[in-house]
């Protein structure tokens, strides 16, 4: 069935072809409509999901930790000062080795107050032991989320699934919408392995001591390293079943490109139309996508950048004295490598500014014609 939808409702309807058992969320724009949705559904009897009402985000993560080491599938949704309230449980989430989802629709943290979308709240969790995967589309959108809990149940670590906001969250597309039957076929129940049971007691998170605290970060590090071949097979699978497959990354435009642009999120397919229009003008240029950004993809960007000089980096992100997020993660994944392209890092589209056609082609020529960037920042549609 295909339907024009916003990439909320892609969200929504991801969320109930995975049979999820229990939803706990506090609104908060621009993530509000996703569970408005998911209450609607509840309320009415349709959806036969536990919605769990909480006074804060804190409390929904927390909430969803009780429910998942009980045993069922959960989900919640936020944005922005919501995720950073989260915080703390998002680590007790991923200690704990339980296969959440969560849905972040990117939004800019505040001050100065913004709800519009870049990329700071999702990068700022970026220790917290959660799998992140950035979406371009509303039809990705939805296929993350069938991807996500499939790979969060096989290694046992959370996922957090990625939009931008307004762009994807609130502007519909056409999305090809996969039958229950046909999810099911992909997507088995979710049977955890040591849920709580009356007949069983266990004890769960209790203190642990420096005798054994540095083998459970140990085991973490290892599911971490597991996802790049369970994602992989878990792609496969979803492409074999449904005709779409993402990977880890994507590269698209020249074979044997000079200069190459890295972005995530949308600003990708903008990118895609400049660069098409640049390789007509004889340009030697091709584009990578980043959907999985932790763990950091760091073979597969390597293989995939092999003969290029220069990489140009946007990043709608900013770590504060260091530059993009993105760019930095690159740069400190090729350092140890023989064959070390220049890293050009630009930084735009802060607080839901355009990242115009304009303004890739900008960062695309200035990566072409200069031997070495600026400084580890080059600012683009700075106002002077």
């Amino acid at each position: 069935m295909k339907r024009v939808i916003t990439g909320n409702q892609a969200v929504a309807y991801g969320v109930i072809l995975s049979r999820v058992d229990v939803v706990s969320a506090y609104p908060i724009t621009p993530q509000t409509t996703i569970v408005e949705e998911l209450s609607e559904l509840i309320a009415s009897g349709r959806l036969k999901t536990k919605f769990l009402k909480v006074e804060s985000e804190h409390s929904a993560m927390a909430a969803l930790i009780g429910a998942s080491t009980g045993g069922v599938r959960t989900f919640t949704a936020t944005s922005s000062h919501g995720l950073a309230y989260m915080h703390e449980m998002l680590h007790w989430a991923s200690g704990a080795r339980l296969p959440i989802v969560l849905v972040n629709v990117n939004r800019a943290l505040g001050a100065p107050w913004n709800i519009w979308g870049d990329q700071s709240d999702s990068v700022s969790q970026r220790d917290t032991g959660w799998i992140q995967l950035y979406c371009e589309n509303n039809q990705e959108v939805l296929d993350t989320i069938l991807q996500a809990y499939l790979i969060a149940e096989t290694v046992r670590l959370p996922v957090m699934v990625i939009l931008d906001a307004f762009v994807l969250s609130h502007t519909a597309e056409a999305v090809e919408i996969p039958s229950i039957e046909e999810v099911d076929g992909f997507l088995p129940p979710f049977c955890a392995n040591y849920a709580i049971d009356t007949q069983e007691p266990r004890a769960y998170s209790q203190i642990t001591t420096p005798d054994y605290f540095l083998e459970f970060r140990y085991k973490i590090q290892k599911a971490m390293e597991q996802v790049t071949e369970v994602a992989r097979k878990v792609d496969d699978e979803f492409k074999t079943r449904f005709g779409r497959g993402y990977g880890s990354i994507e590269r698209y435009g020249k074979e044997e490109a000079e200069v190459l642009l890295m972005t995530s999120g949308t600003v990708t397919s903008t990118s895609r139309i400049v660069i098409k229009k640049l390789m007509e003008k004889g340009l030697s240029v091709a584009g990578v996508k980043i959907k999985r950004f932790r763990p950091f993809p760091s073979d597969e960007i390597y293989n995939a950048i092999q003969g290029a000089k220069k990489i140009a980096v946007i990043d709608r992100n900013l770590s504060a004295g260091v530059g993009g997020v993105f760019a930095q993660e690159l740069r400190a994944s090729l350092y140890h490598r023989e064959e070390r392209p220049m890293v050009y890092g630009f930084i735009s589209g802060l607080g839901g500014r355009d990242i115009t056609p304009e303004l890739i082609e900008e960062a695309i020529r200035y990566t072409a014609e200069h031997d070495q960037p600026e400084g580890d920042i080059v600012w683009l549609g700075l106002k002077k």
